[in-house]
């Protein structure tokens, strides 16, 4: 796919394994081998035979010389150097010494699975055969499974290359998805080549210097989300300012999400030493900043609703007029934001950021008591 001209698609499991289909070329139906180490394909090989089968059909029921299609092989196999299959390989482009080795190699076969496709060769004329075998091409040696990541990382040469093991994995799993749906028939029109370039470039554009890949969008942590009976101090200072429990389920998904995202960050070595601590230095100085406006207020006489009604403004200001205060400047994921205010204010021995006026000192009463 990320060789082919950019107005292509591909269909999967149609009329062949792969089908190529171009916009001014008409298609080209591949057949895919993966053979063990060391196979050759030589004449009577099942693989070219089987295909040729696949082939022979759609060219008969496109109209045979009025067919638009042309027959790929594509084989991890190489060919044996005294088979006539060399004539399918490269640049050779002789149709009739194709068709006349072909038959006599049908000819010497006493395979009843060849002998289904002699039969159905039997009913071309001379013209339609030599037509017909000078659309097929063999590609021999083809890439293996295990070579895959390393045509990838050929394309990759933009990206630090510490860097791309982390965004073929994302590439590869985005693909498999893709071709699933495609597979199940969830998905009915086919991948196009663009989708491929633009998947690609939009996955660097993550690993730049000024972004950070976003993967947990949208994630659930594994089993229910209990908003009632989670005991962590960051939900516990939500409860203290009355939220309803919809708000507080959606402050722990963003804290889970941005807390599994520092650390998928970490583990494939994407932050710069010190960068999270800088970051949240930041965030802290920042809500400095706002808790003096929300609570200027408040004095030690200040009504329970009061000290809620702060501590609620602070708080929106933290969801809602934040999305600003990005780790770096193209990391724009709401999530990110939120869920780090929610770390600071889970963080042990003592919050660093709090929204109701008096938690601080109702934790320390709590810790008092529990000591």
């Amino acid at each position: 796919m990320l060789d082919l001209p950019e107005d292509g698609a591909v269909y999967i499991e149609r009329n062949d394994d792969v089908e190529f289909v171009s916009t001014d070329a008409g298609i080209s139906l591949a057949s895919l081998k993966h053979k063990a180490s060391g196979e050759r394909l030589s004449d009577l090989s099942i693989d070219f035979w089987k295909s040729v089968r696949i082939w022979l059909a759609h060219y008969k029921a496109t109209g045979m010389g009025g067919s638009d299609a042309r027959f790929l092989l594509f084989s991890t196999a190489s060919v044996s150097s005294n088979s006539f299959l060399n004539l399918f390989v490269g640049g050779h482009v002789d149709d009739d010494a194709r068709a006349e080795a072909a038959a006599r190699a049908l000819a010497l076969s006493e395979s009843r699975e060849i002998a289904k496709v002699r039969a159905e060769l039997d009913d071309l004329t001379a013209e339609e055969a030599r037509d017909f075998y000078g659309r097929i091409t063999i590609f021999p040696t083809a890439p293996r499974i295990n070579e895959i990541p390393m045509l990838v990382d050929q394309r990759l040469r933009t990206i630090r290359r510490e860097f791309r093991v982390a965004l073929f994995e994302r590439l590869e799993g985005w693909w498999t998805d893709v071709v699933i749906k495609l597979l199940s028939g969830e998905r009915k029109e086919p991948i196009k080549v663009q989708e491929v370039s633009d998947k690609l470039a939009a996955l660097a554009d993550e690993y730049r210097a000024d972004n950070l890949p976003i993967t947990f969008r949208n994630r659930h942590p594994d089993g229910k989300v209990d908003a009632a009976n989670d005991s962590r101090v960051f939900v516990e200072q939500l409860r203290v300012l009355e939220l309803p429990a919809g708000r507080i389920q959606n402050a722990i998904l963003d804290y889970y999400r941005a807390f599994e995202q520092r650390s998928s960050w970490a583990r494939e070595n994407l932050l710069v030493s010190g960068e999270v601590e800088e970051y949240e230095d930041r965030l802290v100085e920042e809500w400095a900043h706002f808790r003096e406006i929300a609570f200027e207020t408040i004095v030690d006489d200040s009504p329970a609703g009061a000290c809620i009604a702060a501590g609620k403004e602070l708080y929106r200001w933290a969801e809602m007029e934040t999305e600003s205060l990005r780790i770096r400047e193209r990391v724009t994921e709401p999530y990110v934001v939120r869920g780090a205010f929610h770390i600071l204010a889970n963080s042990s021995p003592s919050p660093r950021v709090y929204w109701h006026p008096r938690f601080m000192q109702r934790l320390a009463q709590l810790l008092g008591v529990a000591a």
